[in-house]
């Protein structure tokens, strides 16, 4: 089994995103200004989502991997740590959160030498989604 790219999830999902709010913001806008004056929380909603992906491009801004030697052996060393304890999960069912912590980790670590590759494609899409969404501002 191929480990997951978290960053490649990441930026499918994204482009999935700014492919929706290319299509239909013009169609939406609208609807969330007729929306704002019945439901006010429609604009948190927005300015949330804002907030989160300006977190999140931060977070992916300040992830700078290309220096720290070791990283593939360590990236192999969580796939196998993941084949590991997706193996063993069934057998120790009352581990399962802490197994699922430790995968969630290890996903995360398994993705980082994929992630010079596709940063500057995640910081542009997120750049995107960001001027759609405050474009939807009552």
């Amino acid at each position: 089994m191929a480990a997951t790219n978290l960053f490649e999830e990441l930026k499918e999902a994204l482009e999935e995103f700014k492919t929706f709010l290319d299509a239909n913001v013009a169609t939406i806008k609208p609807a969330v200004n007729a929306l704002a004056d019945l439901i006010p929380q429609v604009n948190d909603l927005i300015n949330e989502l804002v907030n989160l992906m300006n977190t999140l491009k931060t977070e992916i801004q300040n992830l700078d991997v290309s220096g720290i030697p070791g990283l593939s052996e360590v990236s192999e060393f969580t796939t196998k740590t993941t084949t590991l304890l997706n193996a063993a999960k069934n057998l120790l069912p009352d581990a399962s959160a802490e197994i699922d912590q430790v995968l969630g980790i290890a996903e995360v670590v398994t993705s980082l030498p994929s992630l010079d590759q596709v940063k500057a494609e995640i910081i542009a899409l997120l750049d995107a989604i960001i001027a759609h969404l405050n474009s939807l501002k009552a």
